[in-house]
């Protein structure tokens, strides 16, 4: 069953992905390791730490009035 929300901040985009990756059941190491990067590249996306290009985004979609949401829908690997 999908889930929707709305991402309205570098915070909030790390709150969904987090959420997306516990009901996939991986930890933020496994995650990492699927995507060939680091747990603390995870920790700190999920945490919603500031970056410039992320800031520039969200700016980006206020001043412009876009809004942007996402679905998780939960991997089944046996597929």
């Amino acid at each position: 069953m999908p889930y929707t929300g709305k991402v309205t901040s570098p915070e909030s985009l790390g709150r969904i992905l987090q959420q997306a990756r516990l009901l996939n059941g991986w930890s933020q190491r496994e995650l990492a390791a699927r995507i060939g990067t680091t747990q603390r590249y995870i920790w700190e996306i999920e945490a919603g730490k500031p970056s410039i290009f992320v800031e520039r985004l969200f700016a980006l979609m206020r001043e412009t009035g876009t809004e942007l949401t996402a679905t998780i829908d939960p991997r089944n690997d046996d597929e």
